[in-house]
């Protein structure tokens, strides 16, 4: 039969091993602070089952007290990386404050007053309490849905709290679950504790891949140099807008922006000016998008961008926008700098195009030439079986703008 020393050790064993686990994961990704976090613990939940082995060798009861605060301190270390997972602030404070108590009311119930079911119901207690915090951050669902590793981890912090709920319960009916010495209760006790421990560091891992998995997927739909939404990111929402705007019967509009002159700025003042003049196009047409519109890099020096249930004249008013902000810019412009001209394209989803996203961008890219070819720096509106805008409604919205109507398809 197991004993509580054999146990103690397999649980140094084990935690050792984990927290090599962490560091190589925590070395690997520098950016996932929480890792610092579970690292620590693990390596922290080593001495403290070694500090409570000591207590077979030793007379004194100081190994006790100091396995029991280290282990709460553990567990306290698991919680703020719990925390820093979902981007809120570690609370040392709060930390210090639970092992402290832990470490003090263990004494007094050692030294001052000998009561070893109130050493328990102590340690019990300043272990729950973080672990709490575990099972309350990883199953909330205001992070945002919950994934298989955190439902795994807020179950297993449940089944830890309820195994700590049951030591002082069982202790105070006369079971004996005492640290001190090897029983029978208390070697299930911790070889049960060894295994949620480390199940719940498995779970703290699944959540570090979902997470990483996340990122790596945000990264593909991303484009690396302006960090707007690249070509296939742009895809997928105009599949989905066409389908949302097939069922709703309400439009959307589609902007292609293509950048005036931009091989005579790379061939003129080299490849970095480019890249800087694509990055300060980007910064300034994201001031004149409203929350919601998508602005996306769809080739060498070519955006466009979605706006979600507009209409063909709103499309209009965001290309103006776009193309003042540019003027001003290009105005300002002096010794070095380079001054941004572009060319829009303006098309609006119609029940004819269906659920083919291919088809309005077509549109919004003859309008795009329709632009280019009356002299660039300018916008053109697609007009395809649709009633053309009154004068007095082109005038307030494109005001000093030639509307242009792309060729039909």
């Amino acid at each position: 039969m197991l004993n509580v020393p054999t146990l103690w050790t397999a649980f140094v064993v084990n935690f050792l091993a984990l927290g090599l686990i962490w560091a190589y994961v925590m070395r690997s990704y520098p950016n996932l602070v929480s890792a610092r976090y579970w690292t620590a613990s693990a390596f922290m939940c080593a001495p403290a089952a070694l500090f409570a082995l000591g207590r077979f060798y030793f007379g004194s009861f100081a190994p006790l007290l100091a396995g029991g605060s280290l282990m709460t301190l553990a567990i306290c270390l698991a919680a703020m990386g719990v925390e820093r997972f979902y981007g809120r602030k570690a609370s040392w404070r709060l930390s210090l404050i639970v092992v402290g108590l832990t470490f003090a009311s263990i004494a007094f119930f050692f030294y001052a007053y000998d009561s070893s079911p109130l050493r328990i119901l102590c340690y019990s207690l300043g272990q729950a309490v973080p672990m709490a915090m575990i099972a309350r951050l990883v199953l909330d669902s205001r992070h945002g849905p919950v994934n298989p590793g955190a439902r795994l981890a807020g179950l297993l912090s449940l089944l830890i709290i309820a195994v700590f709920a049951a030591r002082p319960i069982a202790t105070l009916m006369g079971a004996d679950f005492n640290f001190s010495h090897s029983t029978s209760g208390q070697a299930a006790a911790v070889l049960l504790l060894i295994f949620l421990s480390m199940s719940l560091n498995f779970g703290f891992l699944l959540m570090a891949v979902d997470r990483l998995r996340n990122e790596v997927a945000d990264l593909a739909l991303l484009d690396d140099l302006t960090g707007v939404a690249n070509r296939r990111h742009l895809m997928q929402r105009l599949t989905e807008e066409c389908a949302r705007a097939e069922r709703s019967g309400k439009p959307f509009a589609l902007l292609v922006i293509d950048l005036d002159g931009f091989k005579l700025i790379n061939d003129t003042h080299g490849h970095a000016a480019g890249d800087a003049c694509l990055q300060h196009f980007t910064l300034m047409a994201q001031t004149r998008l409203r929350p919601g519109d998508m602005l996306a890099r769809t080739g060498g020096d070519e955006f466009c961008i979605l706006l979600p249930s507009s209409s063909l004249r709103e499309g209009a008013m965001i290309a103006r926008r776009i193309l003042r902000v540019c003027r001003d810019d290009a105005e300002a412009c002096a010794g070095a700098d380079v001054p941004i001209e572009v060319s829009i394209g303006v098309a609006e989803w119609t029940p004819d195009v269906g659920a083919f996203p291919d088809r309005v961008m077509a549109r919004a890219d003859q309008a795009l030439y329709a632009a280019k070819k009356d002299g660039k720096n300018g916008f053109a509106v697609y007009q395809h079986d649709t009633p053309a805008l009154a004068p007095d409604q082109v005038e307030a919205i494109v005001t000093s703008q030639p509307r242009h109507d792309a060729a039909a398809e």
